[in-house]
């Protein structure tokens, strides 16, 4: 009996560290290149374990796509000047975002130009590297 509950034990640990690795591995995230899209926001959702930012983004076809951009946590976004206010619905912004790897609209958030045109990053500044135009929509 006390192997199996060994056993047992050892089971859910591996598979909870294969979880929290594929979670954190971002496999779907094309990491070589970013993109920078202009839009609306859709919604901000400020939360744990990431923060969200949705925006309503034209579309070479003249419909419009929602990107969902992934986020850090609050935690990491409040000692560089973030707060649950800083973006509403409606706000025009620049986002630059490296993006899904199938071309759905979407990817990793790197920064944002406020309205005001105040850049917020998510790592301790925003990055300058040149972006790529954002893959045509499939949808």
């Amino acid at each position: 009996m006390k192997r199996f509950v060994t056993a047992t034990f050892l089971m859910i640990g591996l598979f909870s560290a294969f979880a929290a690795y594929a979670h954190h591995a971002a496999a779907g995230i094309d990491r070589s290149k970013t993109v920078t899209i202009e839009g609306t926001v859709k919604q901000f959702k400020w939360g744990n374990p990431h923060s969200w930012l949705d925006l309503e983004v034209a579309n070479q076809k003249g419909s419009v796509d929602v990107w969902s951009l992934e986020m850090t946590s609050p935690a990491f976004l409040v000692p560089l000047g973030w707060k649950a206010t800083t973006l509403k619905a409606g706000d025009k912004v620049k986002a630059v975002v490296q993006p899904f790897k199938n071309g759905d609209p979407g990817g990793l958030f790197i920064s944002v130009t406020l309205p005001d045109g105040k850049v917020m990053g998510q790592r301790g500044g925003a990055p300058a590297a040149p972006a790529t135009p954002p893959p045509a929509s499939t949808k």
